[in-house]
């Protein structure tokens, strides 16, 4: 009966229940309670009044609470949290730390990865030296890094090294490539100052940042510099970080390391330096250009004085020591370097990829410079010009002179080397005018004309071009020495067409000049641009009997141990003109001196022959003059091409040859010119220009060619008739420095 109940209890309770499986049995409990549904407005139960009289109760009378119980909680809660705070401050301290370390670790590798590849983390080799000497061996410059030889620290002077350590690191043998109390140091005092008034670098960040990375200012060389000063100390000792740094660091001028530096100023080695030079060295680390004794002697000792007080207050020198060395320096500081040899030595630099290849090693280069003449060449250069540019609106010169071999002996680029470092003398091509006019003649005589052929000067119009001569007079029936010693400019036309432009083109080549020729009429005026030297060069064989020439001066380079890495071969070029030819145009040449435009030049108890010239607008004014001795030429002008003030080849350039030369032929065994006749085949100016008046009539042009036509003469017009006076020197025009010049302005149009 009790077993039935229950059955009919659970019939009624619930009913029978079947197992369910599957998708029926995962919805069987999916069910929406009345809560569930969103009930209409009229289906939403109302509050009674009884319950909204018990809610507007809760707003006036406040349930009232246990005091017992509200004390037990805040003290709970206010336990709570304070065990909350502190796990939470050891929590983000230790995740703050795992992060900051994760950081750290980042950035060393971010950095170490940016280095230079471990392999190369070798002390290189300091860059090679270049020393360039004089015919007589004295040293006239250096180039490349300048560079001393490295110095033991134990050979200096005890207070050398000092001083470096009290102004740059006085806790060098203290930290391990890096101190931290040295940027805190340094960041105090900047901080202070608002500016950056002192660095953090030790001696060992300075030598890794000179011996591996740039000058840059980041932040990432920085933290590169730190990583290998660690690296240097680990790898090397103090004493040998200290004898790196000492022997690398750069002193402004060009001198890298003690020895370089105390050659360039003290003229020293740095063995010998005294206390107050030492504490000059250590100054100039700060800033050495801006330091550097032989342009900046007041900044160079106020920032010595500053060293010699951090030796004192380091105690690495006496009190009696640092008076001492306050009230008697005995400095001698060298010039700076700024002279004219500089520009050879450029010169030098850029021919010795081409001798030697590659430069990896300390090198002596020997020249045929002969530091004699450089000085008479710079100095006649520099005064010269000093006195006079003003008044002619002369701003530049240079001057080649060389043996008629083709050895440089001097050469001046510029008048001021540290204002400038453009090399008039090689790398500058200008118009030649006149000068370029012996290629010409020289072609004539090749083709058979001889000095005492009859041209006529007269006016001239090729193709509408009518050159002029310089003072508009003209002088008929005239020898060709007496139109070259003259500068008789139609005349050098009309020889030119003769023998053919290509043909006086092919002339200059062969001589030596190498820049592009244009074979035109006016080339017998010097229209197309040469340089200095390749004029000179050519000129050469004019005073070595015709042999050809190359312009050098390099003779031999060889390794600071003596092996020889190139030595100069003698030149192959050969006979280049007959010597009959040769004594002709040095008959031709010599009347230049004697009567003609460049009757200045002398030099006395020597034959000199040569060749004036002046280009258009008088923009460049020429001299080039020769012995048996020397071939020197003389280049006036202004670099923008700009006009001078009437400077002409028979001016300022013959003054300046013939104050070099006098100079540098005294004490110099006397010589002739080769193949030259010591009466002058052509005579005087006077006893030619009576010849020429007997003659009837000119010898007719070469039948290869057509003579030129005379250009009819103008009524009224710039033209004067040709004239044959020959009664009185005085007919004779002045000299035509500056005919050439005119000319050619002429020439394209400009009048």
């Amino acid at each position: 009966m009790g077993s039935v109940s229950r059955m009919v209890w659970g019939r009624k309770k619930g009913g029978r229940k079947e197992p369910l499986f599957g998708l029926p049995a995962a919805l069987a409990d999916l069910r929406l309670s009345p809560e569930d549904r969103v009930p209409a407005a009229e289906d939403r139960p109302k509050k009674s009044a009884a319950k909204r009289k018990s809610d507007d109760g809760d707003d006036e009378m406040p349930r009232e609470r246990k005091p017992g119980a509200s004390r037990s909680g805040a003290k709970r809660r206010s336990k709570s949290r304070g065990k909350f705070t502190l796990g939470r401050l050891f929590y983000w301290t230790a995740v703050l730390g795992l992060w900051g370390g994760i950081a750290v670790v980042g950035v060393v590798v971010w950095v170490g990865a940016h280095l230079p590849a471990i392999q190369s983390l070798e002390i290189p080799k300091r860059p090679p030296t270049i020393q360039i000497v004089g015919l007589d061996g004295s040293v006239l410059a250096q180039r490349g890094e300048m560079a001393g030889a490295n110095v033991a620290l134990k050979e200096l002077p005890p207070y050398l090294p000092k001083a470096f350590i009290a102004i740059e690191d006085r806790r060098f043998y203290s930290h391990y490539g890096v101190d931290p109390i040295g940027i805190l140091r340094a960041a105090v005092t900047n901080v202070l100052h608002r500016s950056v008034s002192q660095g953090g670098s030790t001696l060992t960040q300075q030598l890794a940042k000179n011996l591996f990375l740039t000058q840059e200012r980041t932040l990432q060389r920085k933290l590169q510099e730190a990583e290998l000063a660690l690296w240097l100390e680990r790898k090397h000792s103090k004493n040998e970080i200290l004898e790196l740094y000492l022997n690398r660091v750069y002193f402004g001028s060009g001198a890298y390391g003690v020895e370089a530096a105390a050659q360039r100023y003290f003229g020293k080695s740095a063995k010998n330096v005294t206390l107050a030079e030492a504490e000059m060295l250590a100054g100039l680390v700060k800033s050495p250009s801006r330091l550097a004794p032989n342009r900046n002697p007041e900044g160079a000792e106020q920032r010595a004085q500053t060293v010699l007080a951090a030796m004192a207050d380091a105690k690495f020198i006496t009190d009696a020591q640092a008076q001492a060395s306050i009230g008697h320096p005995q400095i001698n500081v060298k010039p700076a370097g700024a002279g004219t040899v500089n520009y050879v030595a450029d010169w030098i630099g850029e021919v010795l990829d081409d001798l030697v290849g590659q430069i990896d090693r300390d090198i002596v280069v020997e020249t045929t410079i002969d530091p004699k003449l450089q000085s008479i060449a710079e100095a006649a250069i520099i005064d010269e010009l000093a006195a006079k540019s003003v008044k002619f609106n002369v701003s530049q010169g240079a001057l080649v002179a060389m043996t008629p071999d083709g050895s440089v002996r001097a050469m001046v680029g510029g008048r001021n080397y540290a204002e400038s470092q453009y090399n008039r003398a090689v790398t500058a091509r200008r118009q030649p005018g006149s000068a370029f006019k012996p290629f010409v003649y020289l072609t004539a005589i090749e083709a058979g004309l001889t000095p005492e052929t009859i041209r006529q000067d007269a006016p001239l119009d090729v193709k509408g071009w009518k050159p002029e001569n310089y003072t508009h007079e003209y002088f008929g029936a005239v020898t060709l020495t007496q139109a070259l010693s003259m500068s008789l400019n139609t005349v050098a036309v009309r020889v030119g067409l003769e023998v053919g432009p290509k043909n006086v083109v092919r002339t200059a080549h062969r001589l030596g000049i190498s820049s592009k020729l244009d074979a035109n009429a006016s080339i017998a005026l010097g229209t197309s641009e040469v340089s200095v030297i390749e004029l000179v060069g050519a000129y050469a064989p004019f005073a070595n009997g015709g042999l050809g020439v190359s312009p050098h001066v390099v003779t031999k380079i060889r390794t600071s141990e003596g092996k020889v890495l190139y030595a100069r071969p003698a030149d192959q070029l050969g006979q280049v003109i007959e010597p009959r030819n040769v004594a002709a145009m040095n008959t031709m040449m010599r009347e230049t001196l004697v009567s003609g435009t460049a009757r200045k030049a002398e030099i006395p108890g020597w034959m000199a022959a040569g060749k004036t010239g002046t280009s258009q607008d008088f923009r460049d004014a020429w001299f080039i003059g020769y012995t048996a001795n020397l071939v020197t030429g003389v280049w006036l002008g202004n670099d923008d091409n700009s006009p001078t003030r009437k400077a002409t080849g028979g001016g300022l350039p013959v003054e300046v040859w013939t104050r070099f030369m006098k100079a540098a032929h005294q004490g110099v065994p006397v010589a002739s010119l080769p193949n030259s006749q010591s009466s002058g085949g052509g005579g005087g100016f006077l006893s030619n220009l009576m010849q020429t008046a007997s003659q009837v009539s000119a010898p007719s042009a070469p039948t290869s060619q057509a003579p030129v036509p005379l250009a009819p003469i103008p009524s009224g017009g710039s033209y004067r008739p040709p004239s044959t006076r020959t009664s009185a020197p005085s007919s004779r025009p002045e000299p035509a420095a500056g005919l050439d010049g005119w000319l050619v302005d002429r020439l394209f149009g400009g009048r």
